[in-house]
């Protein structure tokens, strides 16, 4: 298993200019890829130093697939940019002038960043969080266009792609078994995506810059001033910005860790809106994006992953357990998803 020492840590504070010894530190995440594979030197661990005089730093150390250091290199060049550009968001720090370092630690080869720690992080929220959010989120989209930021990595939220929020792919997987429950159902539900799907694609020649891309999961923060700031571009990548902020809404709407007990049973009413409408205030939608949205959201919602694969009533439950009424109940429900023109909330 990969460890580090107060030694290591140390060495690794000198070497990103920081003149300080580390008093303690914490485990914020740690990705065991030892666990199924005992003699992998794969690592995942980001941990949080305090030190002799009081400062807090977050070390990330890395060694995973397809992180590269040209990778990491981009995603911390574009933190800096947004921080140069007004974004609230911690000081990454450099090594002779690269904000990456290659270390081997503990008989591991790992790719190390550093950050200033943040403190504040935003749990709960409500409409005016969402609203700030959505007005941080266009500022930024903004600033990537603006001075042509690209970073050559994958993001979490674009639904031509594999993405974090809804998959297809996990309904179509089962087209036998579907097809032999109500072969009439399944047809309508894949001609309804297909066309969903249709329109979509007139986005898919549209220019892409770089996103912070996972601004809704938890990775939000207050400063001292009550103003909102993020941090963790470690998702960072080139994306359309309408699929990035339409995907960006709907996330922060249903998986955020808390909302305020007055909307806690319906949530997504009063925050998808209002995180629109603080983006829309800052960098207005087209028409055309508008218009999209009903067709991202009905993908969204038909096929959320959630409720397709972890729900206690989840279609795969039902496939497994070959319950084939719950199984059509369910085709049914994804049906009425796709069908239903949910407009642009604002």
């Amino acid at each position: 298993m990969f460890n580090i020492t107060l030694k290591d840590i140390d060495r690794i504070l000198r070497d990103f200019g920081i003149e300080t010894n580390a008093e303690s530190f914490t485990e914020l995440q740690r990705y065991n890829y030892d666990s199924d594979e005992p003699d992998s030197k794969l690592v995942r661990l980001i941990v949080k130093v305090e030190t002799q005089t009081g400062e807090a730093f977050v070390i990330r150390l890395k060694n995973e697939k397809e992180v590269t250091e040209e990778i990491l290199e981009q995603q911390c060049a574009f933190q800096t940019l947004m921080l140069q550009n007004g974004i609230i968001t911690p000081r990454a720090h450099t090594a002779c002038g690269h904000f990456v370092r290659n270390y081997c630690l503990n008989d591991y080869n790992v790719l190390v960043c550093v950050e200033e720690f943040v403190q504040g992080q935003l749990r709960l929220v409500d409409e005016a969080a969402a609203e700030k959010t959505g007005e941080l989120l266009a500022r930024m989209h903004n600033i990537a266009e603006a001075v042509n930021a690209h970073i050559a990595n994958k993001v979490l939220f674009d639904p031509l792609q594999k993405n974090d929020l809804f998959d297809f792919g996990v309904f179509d997987s089962n087209k036998e078994y579907l097809m032999q429950v109500d072969k009439a159902l399944y047809e309508a539900i894949v001609s309804k995506t297909k066309a969903h799907f249709d329109y979509l694609e007139a986005f898919a020649p549209a220019a892409r810059y770089a996103v912070q891309g996972d601004i809704s999961d938890c990775n939000l923060y207050l400063n001292e001033s009550g103003d909102i700031g993020v941090f963790d571009f470690n998702c960072s990548g080139d994306n359309v910005l309408f699929f990035d902020a339409a995907m960006q809404a709907i996330f922060e709407a249903r998986l955020m860790v808390d909302y305020p007990e007055d909307i806690a049973s319906d949530p997504e009413s009063v925050i998808l809106p209002a995180f629109l409408r603080g983006y829309d205030r800052i960098r207005p939608f087209t028409a055309e994006e508008r218009a999209a949205y009903p067709h991202l959201y009905a993908l969204c919602t038909a096929f959320w992953l959630m409720r397709l694969r972890w729900d206690d009533d989840a279609i795969i439950n039902a496939i497994k357990e070959d319950d084939r009424q719950k199984v059509r109940e369910c085709m049914r429900v994804i049906l009425n998803d796709l069908t239903e023109n949910k407009e642009f909330p604002i």
